[in-house]
């Protein structure tokens, strides 16, 4: 299998489990919490697969997205519109970025659904698996995009 194929199978892989049902029992809200981690942990390797990708002419030695992705990070054409990209709020790179840092703290990125009364919640506010789907489309678009341009060069 080549990167290319890599990242595409990733991302349907990232889909797929973000698209899965979660039942209806005792378990519920548990499996939704690793459903939507176990997304998130698939669209970083789809990520460090369209690095190993975009990057392969240069024979880098590190493909993981925070070292690539760095402002000190090389010099090379198709990460600098990355690093612009996830410079961008409403990109999904940054949602991202945002995501990956909280899957991998002590405090995960999934959260239980709050059924306290007493507290008030944000109307409008996505949930993580509704934001997932949708940056990993604004994604699938984006990495079109950057495969054209990378194969001119």
């Amino acid at each position: 299998m080549n990167a290319r194929s890599r990242t595409n199978q990733l991302l349907y892989q990232a889909e797929l489990l973000a698209t899965s049902s979660v039942g209806e029992d005792e378990h519920t809200p548990s499996r939704q919490m690793a459903l939507e981690e176990g997304a998130l942990a698939l669209f970083e390797l789809a990520l460090e697969s369209l690095l190993r990708e975009v990057t392969e002419h240069a024979r880098l030695s590190e493909h993981r997205w925070n070292v690539l992705l760095a402002s000190d990070g090389p010099a090379l054409a198709e990460l600098q519109r990355l690093r612009d990209l996830k410079a961008e709020p409403e990109s999904w790179l940054n949602w991202l970025a945002g995501q990956l840092e909280r899957l991998h703290s002590d405090e995960g990125a999934a959260r239980r659904a709050s059924h306290n009364p007493a507290m008030i919640t944000v109307g409008g506010q996505a949930s993580l698996r509704q934001q997932l789907l949708g940056k990993l489309q604004d994604a699938k678009r984006e990495i079109e995009a950057l495969r054209e341009t990378s194969l001119e060069w």
